[in-house]
């Protein structure tokens, strides 16, 4: 027997029943999700990175349910329907794709489509401006989720701006605010040491300096989340590396002592990571 959609709607309503349903489900409310549905979103990323295609069907399933649970409290409080949210985005979708449906609707479907990706990509940000004017937006950054997490909001604020010419020309402009925005840094560091400054005014100049490097990796093509957690991924990999040269030697480094003949050691530990990786 296969499960249907309808068999998962039909589910969640039972869980959600106030007389026979679940009462962790029932105590949930739209705020009480969110962070399950971040959680679920990073788990399907996570899978996807790591090839691991087995995992998939599983996280995409618990990323499903997210959605299924939010159109639940929307049935409940007479708002909207998991059916109507399948209809908007498929109006969305054809509505942004007049290249492949020309008249909008899914039987109008081209045999070939002349258009290349950069066409579509600027197409797509056109639309996309047209439905934030029908919105009466007052700023091209008005719908930028403040939830994402920081460095991908930073490359889709920053994206923004350049969609109407608000940025550098090239990698080369952004690597120079690096160094002028890393040297804002140092001096706000000293500045501090002397008492000058308080704390605060040094993160500010440090997530300025995040702030050019996400612009670094826009210019780029890359997303600087997806940048950072693989560097996330090299450095724990090194790390544990480096802990089991440690553990070989009879000594964790729980035990060890901060000196400077510890750290040297560490240190050619994790340039031997390093050398391991590279061959």
């Amino acid at each position: 027997m296969t499960y249907t959609l309808d068999d998962l709607l039909t589910l969640m309503a039972v869980l959600r029943n106030p007389r026979e349903g679940c009462p962790w489900d029932q105590r949930q409310d739209w705020d009480s999700i969110v962070p399950h549905t971040l959680e679920e979103a990073y788990e399907v990323a996570d899978a996807i990175e790591r090839r691991a295609f087995e995992e998939l069907p599983g996280e995409l399933g618990d990323l499903l349910f997210q959605v299924v649970y939010y159109c639940q409290f929307g049935v409940e409080e007479q708002r909207f329907d998991f059916h109507q949210v399948v209809h908007l985005l498929v109006a969305k979708m054809l509505r942004r794709h007049p290249h492949v449906f020309p008249d909008g609707t899914l039987g109008s479907r081209r045999e070939e489509s002349g258009t290349d990706e950069l066409q579509v990509k600027q197409r797509w940000e056109a639309l996309k401006a047209q439905e934030r004017e029908a919105r009466q937006a007052n700023s091209i950054l008005d719908d930028v989720p403040r939830t994402l997490p920081a460095l991908s909001r930073a490359a889709k604020l920053s994206r923004r701006a350049a969609q109407v010419g608000f940025d550098w020309p090239d990698a080369r402009g952004v690597i120079a605010k690096i160094r002028e925005e890393l040297a804002e840094v140092e001096e706000a560091l000293e500045q501090r040491e002397l008492g000058q400054v308080q704390a605060r005014r040094v993160q500010e100049e440090i997530g300025d300096l995040l702030f050019a490097v996400t612009n670094l990796a826009r210019h780029q093509g890359a997303d600087p989340e997806q940048c950072l957690r693989g560097t996330n991924e090299k450095f724990e990999r090194r790390f544990r590396y480096v802990e089991t040269a440690h553990e070989n030697t009879g000594r964790g480094l729980s035990q060890a002592s901060f000196s400077k003949v510890r750290l040297a050691e560490m240190e050619a530990h994790w340039q031997a990571a390093k050398s391991e990786e590279s061959l």
